[in-house]
């Protein structure tokens, strides 16, 4: 499948328990203004390419979340916050398989967040750190000079999980503690991954 559309198809026809609610709310966003797109493998909502809604399908619930959902009146009172610091703009409708849709009600709110988008109304998020303004500890500095390889996966890491690390393992107030964070975090440095990912695929 080459193209973007092939695989927003591919995400709809895949077996899952909420197979045909997620094709309903997928006509429901589709029915207005909206452009229809791929992001982070999930089916993304855009006005004028700024992100506005997405569908989503996890084990035991499946729905919408709106990227600037914290601007929507929910005087139905069905939003939920979603649980990701980052994302303090975000809110979400969920759906489990037993629950019937309330389509006119999903509808109200798409409207309402696609004129919120128009009337520009956003949170804006912090910008994440550049690598320049990252201090490093002397122990993570030391453990570069003696392993190129780990110094490469480290900058291979985003800014944010440098950073992470940096602090995490800068930190600590005794040189052995420090020493030990920085053996532990190794593996998963060198595994490409972040300091608290476990965390935040839960």
């Amino acid at each position: 499948m080459d193209s973007k559309k092939d695989k927003i198809d591919a995400f709809f026809k895949k077996d899952s328990p909420f197979k045909s609610q997620l094709q309903q709310l997928r006509t429901l966003l589709n029915d207005t203004e909206f452009t229809e797109t791929l992001k982070w493998g999930i089916p993304t909502y855009t006005i004028n390419g700024k992100n506005v809604a997405g569908i989503g399908a996890f084990k035991n619930h499946y729905g919408i979340w709106f990227f600037q959902g914290a601007f929507l009146k929910d005087e139905k009172g069905l939003l939920r916050n979603a649980q990701e610091g980052k994302t303090k703009g975000m809110r979400q409708l969920n759906f489990t398989k037993d629950d019937v849709l309330p389509l006119e009600d999903i509808k109200s709110y798409v409207l309402e967040a696609i004129q919120n988008q128009k009337d520009g109304k956003e949170i804006k998020i912090a910008k994440a750190p550049k690598a320049k303004d990252i201090v490093l500890p002397e122990e993570l500095l030391a453990a570069f000079k003696s392993d190129k390889d780990f110094q490469t996966a480290f900058k291979a890491l985003t800014p944010g999980r440098q950073k992470e690390y940096a602090q995490h393992i800068a930190s600590a107030k005794q040189e052995k503690t420090r020493v030990n964070r920085l053996e532990k975090a190794k593996p998963l440095i060198l595994d490409g991954k972040g300091l608290h990912d476990k965390y935040k695929n839960c």
